[in-house]
């Protein structure tokens, strides 16, 4: 079986991923929530034979985390990113990336570019490279917004935000729905990605 490292600051991401790339991929797959502790793992429990590292985490200080992973590491090595321009993306794969994966890959292609890059081929996301526009968009939120916002960010059901901010459910289901639209997320899962990555929570 093919042993994967996934490397992503926030939990509930993480491990969305990692458990759709073991289910539907068929993949053994290891997690880190920082560049030193893949760094650890790969050292310690390696090869693996991909390598997929969170962009924004810590640790990772631009691509400059993903050349100090390849001095470690004789196997692949990917980026994976919310927010990151196209621009990111093409100095990702200059700098010898074996892809970059937006996070806004449909589950389907996420399996293939994976399949793709442990069989030594390169993944470009040719649409994503095609946008013109690069930076991620200027977000304006409520502190009502960015309070829900975090509690969907640690994986909380509106039930329990509701009660925890005192407010009625019905209204957390609207503040989710317009935070949602501005962050132009597809899921609360997205959204709670999105609003780490932009470094509202």
């Amino acid at each position: 079986m093919q042993k994967l490292l996934l490397a992503d600051d926030h939990g509930l991401v993480r491990e969305t991923i990692a458990d759709y790339l073991r289910s539907q991929g068929g993949y053994l797959v290891s997690s880190a929530g920082s560049l030193d502790e893949a760094i650890q793992i790969e050292t310690e429990q390696g090869p693996h034979d991909l390598i997929l590292l969170d962009y924004a985490m810590p640790g990772m200080d631009t691509l400059a985390g993903m050349a100090r992973m390849k001095e470690h590491a004789d196997c692949p090595v990917a980026i994976l990113s919310g927010t990151a321009s196209a621009d990111v993306a093409r100095r990702a794969l200059r700098a010898g990336a074996a892809g970059f994966l937006p996070k806004t890959l449909g589950p389907e292609m996420l399996i293939a570019a994976v399949h793709e890059m442990v069989q030594g081929g390169i993944y470009r996301p040719l649409d994503f490279l095609a946008e013109a526009e690069g930076a991620p968009p200027e977000v304006a939120l409520t502190p009502r917004e960015l309070d829900v916002l975090k509690g969907l960010s640690e994986g909380k059901a509106n039930k329990e935000i509701a009660r925890e901010l005192e407010i009625q459910e019905v209204t957390v289901k609207l503040h989710v729905k317009t935070l949602s639209r501005k962050l132009q997320a597809r899921n609360r899962t997205h959204a709670a990605m999105l609003g780490r990555d932009l470094g509202l929570v």
